[in-house]
This record gives C-alpha cells, sequence and structure tokens, in this order.
C-alpha cells in the first residue's frame, strides 16, 4: 500500500486559517456580518475611485516630456541571466542598436550558474565590443536575481544602472528616453514601459499582453501623473548608482527585488520618474500553470515588501497625507483578490444558513469588485487605439482573476505561516521574433 506524504507545516497552518475563517463567520451574529459587508464595500470602492482617478489622468493629454541631457552620462546595463539560452540572442541585437554613445555604454551581463550555454553565446556575442563583458557567477554562488544584479554591480562604472532581463529587447531610442527623468535631481530611478510580443502564443499570452498594455498606459501613467509614485518595475528601467549603493543594492531577502527598491527609494526622500516613451518588448508567460508560478512570486514578494515597510512609510516625513494612501493602495493591492475570495466566501454563508440572509447588503460588494478592472483595461485599450481582436479575449479575463484570487490567498497564508520561499525564474516558453504581433 502506497502511503501519502505527511502534510506540510505550512499546509496545516494554512488549512487551519482557512477553516477558522470558516468557523468564525459561521457563528458571528448578523452584525459581524454586516460589518464586514460594508468593510468589503469600503475597500472596494477605495479601489474603484483610485481607477477612476488614474483613467481620468490617463486619458489627458499627457504632460510634456522632460528634456535629454545635452551631455549623455554614463550608463551601465546589466542583464542577469539563467539559462536563457533560446532568447539572448535577440537581447544582445537589440543592445547592440541602442543609439546611446558606445563609449558612454557599458555592458555587464551576468551568467547566474546557466547549464544550458548561455554564457558561452554570451562570449560570443559580445566579441570585441569595447565596454561589454561577461562575468560568470560560481557554481556555488548563492541568491537569485538580486544576487546576481549586486555582484554587477560591483563592476558598474557608469553614473546610470540600467536593468534588463534577458528575454527584454529595447526600442533604439529606449535609453534616450529612459534618462529623461533624471533631469530632476529629485529622481532616483526612473520606469520604461514594456510590451508583449508574443501574444500570439496563447490566450494567457494574449491577456497578459493586454494587462501590461493596461498597467502601463492606465495604471502605472495615473500614479505617475497624479501622485508621482510611479514604481521601479525589475527590468526596462534605471536608477542613479550612488543612490542604489547608498541603499545596499537589491534586497537578496526579496523575490521582488523591484517593489522592495520602489519603497526604499520612498522612504529616502527621492522620487521614481516614468518614462512612457522608453519601450522595450518581453515574451509573457504561455501557460496558465506558468502564469500562476509567476503571479504567486510576484504576490508572495509584494505581500512580503508590505509587511516589511508599511510601519516605516506611516512614519515618513517624505510623503504626504494622499502619498500615503497611495503607496498604501499600491502596496495591498495583491490582498485586493484575497478580499474578494472573502466576499464569495461570505455570500456563500449566507445564502446556505437559515435566517442569515443579508444578500441584499452585499450586492454593492460584486460590482465594485470588477468595475476598476474593467475601467483600467477598457481605458488601456482606448489609449492603445486597439480593435476588435484584442477585446474578444477580455472574456475570459474573470476566469484569469479567479486564478489570481486563489494564488493571492496562498500567497497570503503562506506568508502567516512563515513558509520559505526563493526566488524563482520565469519560464522561457516561447522564441517569440522582433515585435512579432505585439500589442502596442
Amino acid at each position: 500500500m502506497t502511503r501519502l506524504p505527511r502534510p506540510t507545516r505550512t499546509a496545516v497552518l494554512r488549512f487551519g486559517v482557512a477553516a477558522l475563517l470558516v468557523v468564525v463567520l459561521l457563528l458571528a451574529p448578523l452584525w459581524v456580518h454586516r460589518l464586514a459587508v460594508a468593510a468589503l464595500t469600503a475597500v472596494f470602492a477605495a479601489y474603484l475611485l483610485r481607477h477612476l482617478v488614474f483613467l481620468t489622468a490617463a486619458l489627458r493629454p499627457a504632460p510634456a516630456d522632460p528634456p535629454q541631457p545635452q551631455h549623455p552620462p554614463r550608463v551601465t546595463v546589466l542583464v542577469p541571466c539563467h539559462n536563457e539560452a533560446r532568447v539572448v540572442d535577440g537581447l544582445t541585437t537589440a543592445l547592440a542598436a541602442l543609439d546611446h554613445p558606445a563609449e558612454l555604454l557599458q555592458v555587464v551581463f551576468v551568467d547566474d550558474r546557466s547549464t544550458d550555454g548561455t554564457g558561452d553565446l554570451l562570449e560570443a556575442a559580445i566579441g570585441d565590443r569595447p565596454g561589454w563583458q561577461v562575468l560568470r557567477r560560481a557554481a556555488d554562488a548563492v541568491g537569485g536575481k538580486s544576487a546576481a544584479l549586486n555582484d554587477a554591480l560591483e563592476l558598474a562604472t557608469g553614473e546610470i544602472v540600467v536593468v534588463f532581463d534577458a528575454d527584454h529587447q529595447p526600442a533604439p531610442d529606449c535609453l534616450r528616453e529612459l534618462l529623461r527623468p533624471f533631469a530632476d535631481p529629485l529622481v532616483a530611478a526612473a520606469q520604461g514601459r514594456c510590451v508583449v510580443r508574443n501574444p500570439g502564443d496563447s490566450v494567457i499570452a494574449r491577456l497578459v499582453a493586454v494587462d501590461y498594455l493596461c498597467g502601463y498606459l492606465v495604471n502605472m501613467a495615473g500614479r505617475a501623473r497624479v501622485f508621482g509614485l510611479p514604481a521601479y518595475g525589475g527590468a526596462n528601467c534605471a536608477v542613479r548608482t550612488e543612490v542604489l549603493r547608498e541603499l545596499g543594492g537589491w534586497n537578496v531577502a526579496s523575490v521582488t527585488e523591484d517593489t522592495d527598491l520602489s519603497v526604499r527609494i520612498w522612504l529616502s526622500g527621492r522620487r521614481i520618474g516614468y518614462a512612457e516613451r522608453a519601450l522595450d518588448t518581453e515574451l509573457a508567460v504561455t501557460g496558465l500553470g506558468a502564469y500562476y508560478r509567476q503571479r504567486y512570486r510576484w504576490a508572495r514578494g509584494h505581500q512580503q515588501v508590505c509587511r516589511d515597510y508599511r510601519r516605516q512609510l506611516l512614519r515618513t516625513p517624505h510623503l504626504g497625507l494622499l502619498e500615503k494612501a497611495e503607496a498604501f493602495l499600491f502596496l495591498y493591492v495583491f490582498h485586493v483578490p484575497v478580499l474578494c475570495v472573502a466576499a464569495v466566501l461570505l455570500a456563500g454563508i449566507e445564502l446556505s444558513v437559515p435566517g442569515l440572509s443579508v444578500v441584499g447588503v452585499l450586492w454593492p460588494v460584486a460590482p465594485l469588485m470588477a468595475a476598476g478592472p474593467v475601467l483600467e483595461i477598457g481605458g488601456g485599450l482606448v489609449r492603445a487605439g486597439a480593435g476588435r481582436r484584442e477585446v474578444l479575449p477580455l472574456l475570459l479575463f474573470p476566469l484569469l482573476f479567479v486564478v489570481s484570487m486563489l494564488l493571492c490567498t496562498r500567497a497570503l497564508l503562506d506568508g502567516w505561516a512563515g513558509s520559505r520561499y526563493s526566488w524563482v525564474k520565469t519560464e522561457r516558453t516561447a522564441q517569440a521574433p522582433n515585435a512579432r504581433g505585439a500589442v502596442t
């Protein structure tokens, strides 16, 4: 007889917390249910208002771009690579086409313990290009992307450090546009706009492409124009080298080093700029499993950053009241799908328990849950001038949101349980040619 594996401590705690919540709701008096409904309504209404503000700002004419620097700074491009043989050729070709002066450009590829020949491909690609080099991490090196970037940071000679992931392909003028926000001395970092170039590979890839489209054209644009608080996104992004070193580099204890660095920059009294015209393309995941693993990592890391810095954000003198409110809404965004799970659970209990029907009070919650994402998606498609081909797959977004509800809830319970989690590389499941069907 096959022995069943023993459940892990994390699984037991996760199940225990969920079961306790169900029992509490089942035994709670009516006023507790009404209070829970009121709290959920208030939270969903706050996020809906946030979406409306962002949409209004994003649909207005864009403000004038900051001037380009008269004397371009020296730039160091860092690219962490772990088993990226399928995509590095496209990246190296795109980097070679950047219109930044060659004498002011340093490129450091980090071969992070690859086993598929990535390092050899990179060595062949750099050839005799001055300023290009490959840093090979030792086989016994520890840590993920953050650790690889910190190793490369020691070699950086540029005033500005720019990071691209291995599957990215920046446009020739990407660096030029990405440097614009640094005209403001208060700006410590800048984020460009990423576009999915393989939407035709699968339905999941197309949905991710639309998600990116709306995220950058509405959410990021709105945060930049209304609050001046866009986030550093981890790729197609730039940061002042001296500030990065002052802050201790990337946090190796975080699986979302980009969100972690964003908050530390805000806490230091500096700002992050948004360069919407700094375009590059990347590959979206193509399968539901890869999507789940990628977004679980994002949720787990984002929730961790929230726990690590929320008290400091509340007390910092560098952010005003409205800026703090936006920073908290940003940090708690991966908790919202968990609240959606709570709303569904509450509705199920009220429908199934005789005499405990406050469903009439729950009706406002459902449209509030859906209205914000619908507005953001619609606004992004309008800004992009998308056609019907991009609109039809949106009918599957509710299914994808259900997946997000499940993975965010699991991430939160795992975080509470203290389960260990380390950085996981996103699978490269496609090798799309340049700009094939890109949704821009």
